[in-house]
């Protein structure tokens, strides 16, 4: 059964979906205004205990529509029977997206947080450890089908009698990160009868598979809709630059304030991805980085930075391997790739005003992910290419694909860049690119790991035993290192392009939380937030000429 979503009427707010108060508070305190299309048409369908199938596109709020009918069955039934079991499992691909839906499940329950429990089983720990958790039969349960699988043959939790609610997450990735067989596995243990949702961004050959194997007689709803936000409100630009030259452009950029607000990188190896950073640093233009290689804890943590404001600028290394992770092959002494990362699919980064493809995407789906992070609800946003003549192919391949659904000739705007006009900006860049050499890229992922070491909460008794390694450790300095010129950070008069010297006149912009500027903000925190929602302001000025 397929749902039109044309011949209803829109509702209004979250109220007429007759939700319990406790939810309908918890939603108020999340500031959601009223319920989005896909919401107004999956929650009542999930109430009414049909399997769905939802397909919408990224940022459509998929999470809070399986999210809010399952909260809401398990209090109803806990009304009628206060047993304690687990009614709800949710399985997705990555860690970040176990962690994200976690948050969301504990945002949606602050008002019912007695009543309702909710275990994250992805964290790489111990078996043992969430045994006891497990043990306690929460009401809903999260993580990879890997991990899930371990749980169920260690016979840490039973589901045939008690399970009511199967939600896969992302389902056009799970089998392309390889869990196919797990997820065949995991269906073993589960009873025969259930409600089932499978949520994805594509209706793809996995997800069909997936809907044999795990819906019955489903809803299916797919919105008649272009993959990525409408042209109106997500731009797409692309600019002409190669390799040499792509560094020197995304310095000048920055560094004139022509890209402003919250900003994802994306890169295509890990390598790439320090590197950047490393020659960012040297301008004095903090980053963070998020990438298949650092632990569960340090991506979520770095997910988490960028979003509280700590930092304005994330690069993340979206490497094509992860597609395909069965068929990775790690070289001696390469660090193994953790295949339960995600880093440009699913993963809520919040108020970003632009994505720029350092490296363009290999193909049209990694694209829709990638400028999927931005332009998410009613927010405004950018996607800016560099593009280089290897690359034009690829964006050639994505626009005619795309433009078919946004019923237009041409996807992509041209963004006029004169290289010539900033050849001061270039000359410092092509110095800073040449410093960061495979030996500090190689020692800044050792820094890294160092790093966790310290915090790894598992080796602070060890430490605490053996302070000499310890200090050791902390007193390891890296051999090769890049140097920094403080003087690269400022931005001298004479190599600024007299069209934009009253432009890079602006002060600096003050720095602040945006968690606290979604309860109270101020002037300026609500000038900033207009601007992080309105990227065009970042991107259409007056191109250099």
């Amino acid at each position: 059964m397929e749902v039109d979503e044309e011949n209803e009427t829109k509702l209004k707010n979250f109220h007429e979906l007759e939700l319990d108060d406790r939810i309908l508070k918890a939603i108020a305190k999340l500031g959601w205004v009223e319920p989005t299309l896909i919401q107004e048409k999956a929650i009542p369908l999930m109430l009414d205990g049909k399997d769905i199938l939802i397909r919408a596109r990224t940022g459509s709020g998929k999470t809070a529509a399986f999210a809010i009918p399952l909260i809401q069955k398990i209090l109803l039934k806990k009304r009628m029977q206060n047993k304690q079991e687990i009614k709800g499992l949710i399985i997705t691909p990555s860690k970040e997206l176990c962690k994200q839906i976690h948050d969301v499940l504990i945002s949606l329950t602050i008002k019912c947080s007695r009543e309702i429990r909710i275990i994250d089983v992805s964290p790489q720990v111990d078996l043992i450890a969430q045994k006891p958790l497990l043990a306690e039969k929460p009401d809903i349960v999260i993580g990879t089908p890997s991990r899930l699988l371990r749980h169920l043959k260690a016979n840490n939790m039973k589901l045939k009698h008690s399970l009511e609610t199967l939600v896969i997450d992302e389902a056009d990735l799970v089998f392309s990160f390889g869990y196919e067989n797990e997820i065949k596995n995991v269906l073993n243990y589960l009873p025969i009868l259930y409600q089932a949702a499978l949520a994805s961004a594509t209706l793809s050959e996995d997800v069909l598979t997936l809907k044999k194997l795990v819906l019955h007689n489903p809803a299916i709803l797919k919105l008649e809709e272009p993959p990525l936000a409408p042209l109106s409100q997500l731009s797409h630009y692309s600019l002409a630059a190669e390799e040499n030259d792509k560094a020197a452009i995304l310095y000048a950029l920055l560094k004139l304030h022509l890209v402003r607000g919250k900003t994802i990188i994306f890169v295509n190896t890990v390598d790439r991805c320090y590197k950047l950073k490393l020659f960012l640093e040297q301008f004095g233009i903090p980053t963070c980085v998020l990438n298949s290689e650092l632990p569960a804890f340090s991506r979520c943590r770095a997910v988490t930075q960028f979003n509280s404001g700590t930092y304005d600028i994330i690069i993340a290394s979206d490497e094509k391997s992860l597609d395909e992770p069965h068929v990775i092959k790690v070289k001696k002494g390469k660090r193994r790739k953790d295949k339960e990362s995600g880093v440009a699919r699913g993963i809520d980064f919040q108020f970003v005003s632009n994505v720029i493809n350092f490296d363009f995407p290999p193909d049209v789906n990694s694209y829709i992910h990638r400028a999927g992070r931005t332009a998410r609800g009613k927010n405004e946003g950018a996607a800016l290419s560099f593009i280089s003549v290897r690359e034009r192919p690829l964006l050639e391949e994505v626009e005619n694909e795309l433009k078919d659904c946004y019923n237009r000739d041409t996807l992509f705007k041209t963004y006029l860049f004169k290289l010539e006009e900033v050849e001061g900006f270039r000359y410092r860049a092509k110095d800073a690119w040449k410093a960061v050499t495979r030996i500090a890229v190689r020692e800044a992922r050792l820094k890294e790991i160092k790093q966790e070491i310290l915090n790894c909460e598992k080796l602070k008794s060890y430490f605490q035993d053996n302070p000499r390694d310890l200090q050791s450790l902390r007193q390891d300095k890296a051999l090769h290192t890049v140097k920094l010129q403080p003087h690269l950070k400022d931005v001298p008069d004479y190599i600024v392009p007299p069209t934009l010297k009253r432009l890079v006149g602006i002060k600096k912009r003050r720095k602040f939380n945006i968690e606290s500027a979604k309860s109270k903000p101020t002037a300026t925190q609500a000038k900033y937030r207009a601007r992080a929602s309105n990227p065009l302001i970042s991107l259409q000025i007056p191109n250099l000429k």
